[in-house]
């Protein structure tokens, strides 16, 4: 039997949090969310003068005392808040923990070997599958899952490469959150990525305005451009974003040297490098530049854009950078 999703001792504390929207939101059902309409919440919103037909109950004999007129008394609705899950399950996405940088082939098994000075060396003791992409990525999903599933809010998944490959339609309440493990923990890494054709589709976007959150590392051809797009499509169909942008300690800080070649995990294209000091600092800057770019797009649409390193604990990810980034609350 596979190890469980997200740790039993794990769910109680996500339970206690919650996902900070920033919008007053309209689901179709009662919630714990402030709508945009008025409702029967406790939660005072307003007052409104008297009309034939109002609830007496709500009445405010107080201000009739004080002016003379006859007011009654108005309530937010509290309603449903739809959560969008879209986990990216490319062939990139299954990296992460294995010791090396991508495929190298002039590796030795001496290139292979794990001590502490090396990428493939597990001082903490931690899983090394912990440290891979899209295992992280299915966790921190199923994690905010459980978060607006013990909210009473709409959560939807689904699960995609070149296309959404597997979707997961809306479920609702506590009882709900094993369906969404399951559906999520079953993903497995496909072929080459595609994040704007796949979130294109028609099918993939939100039947309703909600909050759309996409687990990937954006390691995109057409770059920033190829996000924009797709993220146009969300932003025009009413979603608050919130970009997850995972990436492994050996893609953040590769600790290769040597001649290597290094292959394409997508398209099977190699390329024979020598890697220098020099090399890797410039794919240092060349990374951070692009994270500055997304971050900076991101910024201007007031889309959240949050940097997840696999090498952190999935509990310090949740409880410190995601909530410290203001999307829990």
């Amino acid at each position: 039997m596979s190890d469980p999703l997200l740790p039993p001792s794990l769910l109680p504390r996500l339970e206690r949090l919650s996902i900070a929207s920033k919008r007053r939101v309209r689901g179709t059902m009662q919630g714990k969310r402030r709508s945009s309409r008025f409702g029967s919440s406790l939660e005072f919103a307003d007052y409104r003068e008297y009309a034939p037909g109002d609830d007496i109950r709500r009445f405010d004999w107080g201000v009739y005392s004080r002016t003379g007129r006859p007011f009654v008394r108005q309530y937010w609705d509290e309603q449903e808040l739809q959560v969008s899950l879209y986990v990216d399950a490319s062939a990139s996405m299954d990296f992460g923990g294995g010791g090396v940088f991508g495929l190298a082939d002039g590796l030795t098994s001496d290139d292979n070997k794990s001590d502490g000075n090396k990428p493939g060396s597990n001082p903490t003791g931690r899983n090394k599958a912990d440290r891979n992409k899209l295992i992280y990525a299915k966790r921190l999903a199923a994690s905010v899952g459980c978060m607006a599933l013990a909210s009473y809010d709409r959560v939807q998944a689904a699960v995609f490469d070149s296309e959404v490959v597997r979707q997961l339609s809306p479920v609702r309440g506590k009882a709900s959150a094993p369906r969404l493990f399951s559906f999520l923990q079953s993903a497995e890494p496909g072929g080459e990525g595609r994040l704007s054709q796949a979130l294109r589709q028609p099918k993939a976007l939100p039947k309703q305005p909600g909050m759309t959150w996409i687990f990937s590392d954006f390691w995109l051809d057409g770059g920033i451009d190829e996000l924009a797009e797709a993220l146009s499509y969300y932003l025009a169909a009413g979603q608050e974003i919130v970009l997850v942008h995972v990436l492994s300690p050996e893609e953040i800080s590769p600790a290769l040297s040597g001649d290597l070649r290094l292959v394409d995990s997508e398209l099977g294209t190699g390329k024979e490098i020598a890697l220098t000091g020099k090399v890797l600092e410039e794919y240092r800057r060349t990374l951070q530049a692009y994270q500055a770019e997304i971050a900076r797009f991101c910024s201007e649409r007031a889309i959240f854009y949050i940097q997840m390193n696999t090498g952190v604990p999935l509990e310090t990810g949740i409880f410190e950078t995601l909530r410290g980034a203001g999307v829990l609350g």
